[in-house]
């Protein structure tokens, strides 16, 4: 495969080549600020999930193109798991472009009005992939593709349609070039939805309310069940005729019943009326002439709350037709978000590092209209009036490092998402957190309750514009719920039961680091007494350690060990989730130290985590587990309960063999090619480790205010802060063979610890990195020396 450096060179030659030759039309040029070095491609090939289409930083619309990600009884496709964003870079057509995505997710739904410029015969059906003359689809090459931060194109060859995409926040804006033909269509698919398998229609209405604005609304059930979208669609010029399509019972075409530009009775039509439609399975075609020569541009607008709010949304947002400056208002938002950055390095290093920031930032995602109204997880709708309501909480995998990095990059909007979790504690029905959200809905995906998390190591680093009494309500309500994981049993055992539920030993693990963040929030508040209760409960994770092997291990009720015990082993219904035992045993984030302990000092955790890097693991173990990615022996990069481990040495003295490691996975497991990540890249997860290991430090514990030191990756990193202050690492003599740290100093003085502080960061400075080819052994030994945990008393640097 060529590189996606080599592929979006040759994509800027042949975009120019065809912009000479009348095949398309290029928007604005490429920029050369930092936003020339976003490659959207980066992920949408292997298993990384996400989309190459437009997008703004936190925004609701994700306008992109769809692959063969849905499911449509004739045709299944294969390794449908690879195309939970849509699109899927291996694929060779184009089922047409939709305006809702995850970006980096296990799993999918959404894939919101499925919107496909036509020429010739209008096909009802997509086609197959294998087939793409029976439907609608059109064949696209990589050589007539292009992305960028918030725009994307593609030449639809079977229909010579040059299509381009850009968003703002709430609206969508799509512009098609015809290049050989004089009259077109544009098919609305309102069945289309991402893994439809599982997506069903609702019910859905369309209703044409002039000869270029269309309103719809669909319901669907999917992942979440009840989810609903309206829609505003507004054509550049007026449609000739349009046909809207119920396939389970009738159709209706207009054929000219609309005077142009005003939607009012035209005097030749006797029994006028405004075309509309409602049932499952709708579609709608319009078809337009004068085209060759006249690019056909439509804007959407999404609301979850109604259809007049979509095309208030619509009207506010874009009020015009200029395509271009749509485009520069995306480039522009995304160069002043990227901007946090400044770096040194190679091409590809510069690549990877900014398309990192890129994915990072684009959720959790705005959920709410211009005018401040959401629909809310009890299906209401509410007001939002001293914050922006944000939905997409993918928990389980962004309290580790995404939540964190945007204290850092986006502080201003993280009390409003924290704010949004508070929302919709008070709105749901269980009074809880969100566990894994979207769109007003809680999906109970994954385990742990890590709002708590997010909550707590946001307001230690100071940013607290939320109700903090509600909070603190809303931490003990959740982390004490009587019907949520087996939380009673929990609480009375002191771990989870095996024969209570499944996934026990890792539920058990993440409830006490949630219980760790919990009382450092509670001790910041200054309730000790309800803080030691917490503390107590994140020693939990040494009831589910078998001191016989020395493995986290599944426990029963009656406190015997599960007997069905295979380290290397991961599988559904059994005691762990998405990982096995080897991975597990390492996760305690809260006390390292009281781990080390457990597993008979520094020399023989070392050892341990030697053996989990160099122990092949076997694909029958995992082979249950899609999401198990990324493979260093038993460490899965590509899975999140991963993450932290490269980092644990520190702990135990040795951090040469930390920066050996972390070398080892940047090198290995990421590149600026589209199959460049290692696995999903889980809403940002993925990214923000690559950003934090790329700058030399990583939030093992999120919470205790530390950041393990690893090795940085690049010559020079300056993350430019809120406070108007900069933090700048530097790694002198860095090369492919200097790896290794000899010494390292904040502000011009040595740094013996192999850690720094919140404070160090927030507080502006230099941290200077000096690089060699041979490890210091000495460095960050001292017990003292180590980053702080639950268990290390004679580090101060925790609150408890």
């Amino acid at each position: 495969m060529k590189t996606i450096s080599q592929h979006w060179q040759r994509t800027k030659k042949t975009a120019l080549s065809l912009f000479a030759s009348g095949a398309m039309m290029l928007t604005t040029p490429v920029v050369s600020a930092n936003t020339q070095y976003v490659d959207p491609f980066i992920g949408t090939g292997g298993d990384g999930h996400t989309f190459p289409g437009a997008v703004v930083p936190f925004g609701m619309m994700q306008l992109s193109p769809d692959t063969d990600s849905v499911f449509r009884g004739i045709d299944p496709q294969p390794e449908i798991y690879k195309r939970c964003a849509g699109y899927h870079y291996d694929d060779t057509t184009i089922v047409g472009f939709s305006h809702t995505h995850f970006s980096g997710t296990g799993h999918s739904d959404l894939g919101d009005l499925l919107m496909m410029p036509i020429t010739g015969e209008v096909k009802l059906d997509a086609g197959t992939a294998k087939n793409p003359d029976l439907g609608y689809r059109s064949r696209f090459n990589h050589e007539n593709e292009s992305a960028r931060a918030g725009y994307y194109q593609v030449l639809l060859e079977d229909y010579k349609i040059n299509a381009e995409l850009t968003a703002t926040t709430r609206v969508g804006m799509h512009k098609y070039t015809f290049k050989e033909h004089d009259k077109g269509s544009v098919l609305l698919d309102l069945t289309h939805g991402i893994y439809n398998f599982k997506n069903k229609v609702i019910w859905s209405d369309v209703r044409v309310i002039n000869d270029r604005t269309i309103l719809a609304y669909r319901a669907t059930n999917g992942w979440a069940n009840n989810r609903q979208m309206y829609f505003a669609i507004e054509f550049s010029k007026p449609f000739k005729d349009i046909e809207l399509i119920n396939l389970d019972n009738s159709r209706y075409r207009c054929n000219g019943c609309l005077s142009e530009g005003s939607g009012k009775k035209p005097s030749t039509i006797v029994n006028y009326k405004i075309p509309e439609a409602a049932g499952k399975a709708l579609k709608v075609v319009a078809d337009f002439d004068n085209l060759k020569g006249n690019p056909l541009l439509v804007k959407v607008g999404i609301s979850a709350v109604s259809k007049s709010n979509a095309l208030e949304n619509l009207n506010s947002e874009i009020p015009h037709w200029d395509f271009d400056k749509v485009v520069k208002q995306a480039d522009d938002v995304w160069h002043k978000s990227l901007d946090k950055f400044e770096i040194d390095g190679s091409l590809s290093q510069k690549r990877q590092f900014f398309t990192s920031v890129y994915h990072a930032l684009q959720a959790p995602s705005v959920y709410q209209d211009v005018n401040g109204q959401y629909r809310g997880v009890d299906g209401e709708i509410h007001q939002a009036k001293d914050h922006t309501h944000y939905t997409l909480f993918s928990l389980w995998d962004t309290y580790r490092a995404l939540h964190p990095l945007l204290t850092y990059v986006a502080p201003e909007k993280v009390s409003d998402m924290i704010a949004s979790m508070l929302d919709h504690y008070q709105q749901s029905y269980d009074k809880m957190l969100p566990i894994w959200s979207f769109h007003g809905h809680e999906t109970w995906t994954m385990i742990g309750y890590h709002a708590v998390s997010v909550i707590a190591d946001a307001y230690l680093k100071g940013i607290r514009d939320f109700d903090v009494a509600l909070a603190k309500e809303a931490i003990l309500a959740t982390a004490n719920h009587p019907h949520y994981d087996a939380i009673p049993e929990y609480k009375h055992y002191g771990y989870v039961p095996l024969n209570v539920l499944p996934e026990s030993t890792s539920i058990t693990l993440e409830y006490a680091y949630d219980d760790y963040a919990i009382g450092q929030f509670l001790t910041a508040l200054g309730d000790n007494e309800l803080a030691a209760e917490y503390y107590e409960r994140a020693t939990y994770y040494q009831n589910v350690f078998d001191p016989s092997v020395k493995f986290m291990r599944g426990r029963m009720k009656d406190g015997s060990w599960n007997p069905d015990f295979d380290p290397q082993e991961a599988k559904y219904m059994g005691a762990f989730t998405e990982g096995n035992s080897y991975q597990y045993s390492f996760y305690v984030p809260q006390d390292v130290h009281g781990l080390i302990n457990l597993k008979g000092g520094d020399k023989a955790f070392i050892a341990r985590l030697n053996e989990l890097f160099e122990t092949e693991l076997a694909y029958e173990k995992i082979k249950e587990h899609e999401d198990i990615a990324g493979l260093i022996g038993q460490y899965a990069h590509g899975n999140e309960p991963s993450h932290h481990i490269a980092y644990l040495y520190n702990y135990a003295g040795e951090p040469w063999r930390t920066q050996a490691r972390i070398r080892q996975i940047m090198d290995t497991l990421s590149s600026d090619k589209p199959d460049g990540l290692a696995g999903n890249d889980d809403v940002g997860q993925m990214s923000a480790w690559y950003i934090f290991s790329a700058m030399g430090f990583y939030p093992v514990a999120p919470g205790d205010l530390s950041y393990a030191l690893g090795a940085p990756q690049l010559p020079k990193i300056t993350l430019k802060l809120a406070n108007k202050k900069q933090f700048t690492v530097l790694a002198k003599n860095l090369s492919a063979d200097n790896k290794f740290v000899s010494q390292v100093s904040l502000n011009g003085k040595p740094l013996n610890r192999s850690y720094i502080t919140h404070d160090d960061i927030i507080s502006g400075g230099t941290l200077e990195f000096t690089m060699s080819a041979k490890p210091n052994k000495t460095f960050g030994n001292a017990l003292s020396s180590r980053p702080p945990s639950l268990s290390n008393p004679k580090n101060p640097n925790t609150l408890h």
